[in-house]
């Protein structure tokens, strides 16, 4: 019977405990930039089994929200740089989030203030973070997308390279895909956003056809073992919809088996939001799900997310349902979470105004236990 607090192996990364920092979007990057308080900010929750940090674009294009930091110029690199130099000081293990928004952006994010990019020009009925020039920050409805041309898809598989590369050379230990939450692996995976007619739409295995590109791309650039994947088969978040999701996720699940990833990461339910959220006409299975990964030969740690707390968290290891669980809001508020979790001690109250922007307050800010 396995133990929340003890080691795991996922893939090539060695971690001292099942317990790992969710991705958290904090919108303290300006010019997509992490800062010297972000070091600070991530070295604080090194403890973690592993930490993910926050959802970091790939590319200009893949920007879709003010002040987050990206992972294609030569100053956001040496800005992550100094975050892994102080993980890695504190023992701890991080991999970045690899991003592309899709539709979820704004004309005002993209470069010269082109249409965001989509797999069909459906708008999301989502919003997203801007700045204006008084340096308020406030949610704004996402700009009209335009269709991204066949010929163009090789050009985004690319840049997901690039990035991974760039992540490795930057020191990260490993990267999650994010394939999740309504972005734009997630817009080509779901029929609610997926409307072509080409060979990357219409059937579950066309519309899935991108996502395996670029994981063949990510796990030929630096091994499958330093890649995760982050998937959220029936959360509505920023507008994702699919009628029919286990047969389009236990396809996905499957194909997965193959690649000897590091982990798969699942939200279950709604992000944020009810755990028991169903789309199409019956609750989704996620047993059911995470076997056809097993099935098909995948030995990756298995990863769940959304509402867990300690006494959840400890079930679900200890019965084997899950191999790491991840944690969001409480990793905001309790720097010290794995400690807290093993002492069964009281977790910090998570401040929502300083959630988006900002600086130190609300940041680096909250204590430790004493």
């Amino acid at each position: 019977m396995s133990n929340l607090f003890e080691s795991v192996t996922a893939g090539d990364l060695k971690l001292a405990n099942r317990i790992v920092m969710a991705p958290l979007t904090r919108n303290r990057s300006p010019k997509a930039v992490p800062l010297p308080i972000t070091a600070t900010y991530y070295a604080q929750r090194a403890s973690a089994g592993l930490l993910i940090t926050e959802a970091t674009a790939i590319s200009h294009q893949g920007q879709g929200y003010a002040d987050v930091p990206g992972l294609y110029a030569p100053e956001q690199l040496a800005g992550w740089r100094r975050v892994t130099d102080a993980v890695h000081a504190k023992g701890g293990k991080i991999v970045v989030q690899l991003w592309h928004v899709g539709r979820i952006s704004h004309t005002s994010l993209q470069p010269d203030n082109q249409a965001p990019v989509a797999p069909s020009a459906v708008q999301a009925n989502s919003k997203t973070y801007l700045i204006d020039a008084d340096g308020k920050g406030s949610f704004s409805p996402t700009s009209t997308p335009r269709a991204l041309a066949l010929d163009e898809l090789p050009g985004i598989v690319a840049d997901y390279r690039r990035a991974a590369r760039a992540a490795i050379d930057a020191g990260f230990d490993g990267v999650e895909l994010h394939a999740a939450n309504g972005y734009l692996i997630d817009q080509f995976l779901r029929n609610g956003s997926n409307k072509r007619t080409d060979a990357y739409g219409g059937s579950i295995e066309n519309r899935a056809r991108l996502l395996f590109e670029v994981l063949d791309a990510l796990t030929a650039e630096i091994g499958a073992g330093r890649v995760g994947i982050r998937l959220s088969p029936v959360t509505p978040a920023n507008d994702a919809s699919d009628d029919q999701p286990q047969p389009l996720f236990d396809y996905v699940s499957a194909r997965l088996g193959a690649y000897g990833l590091s982990y798969v990461h699942v939200i279950e339910g709604a992000t944020g939001g009810p755990r028991d959220f169903q789309q199409g006409a019956a609750p989704f299975d996620y047993a059911r799900f995470k076997q056809a990964y097993r099935d098909a030969g995948g030995k990756g740690a298995w990863m769940v997310n959304n509402g867990y707390d300690g006494k959840l968290a400890e079930q679900v290891v200890a019965s084997g349902e899950a191999d790491l669980v991840a944690f969001g809001k409480a990793y905001i508020a309790n720097p010290d979470l794995v400690e807290r979790l093993r002492q069964k001690a009281p977790l910090n109250e998570p401040d929502k105004n300083t959630f988006y922007g900002g600086g130190e307050h609300g940041y680096i800010d909250y204590p430790a236990l004493a």
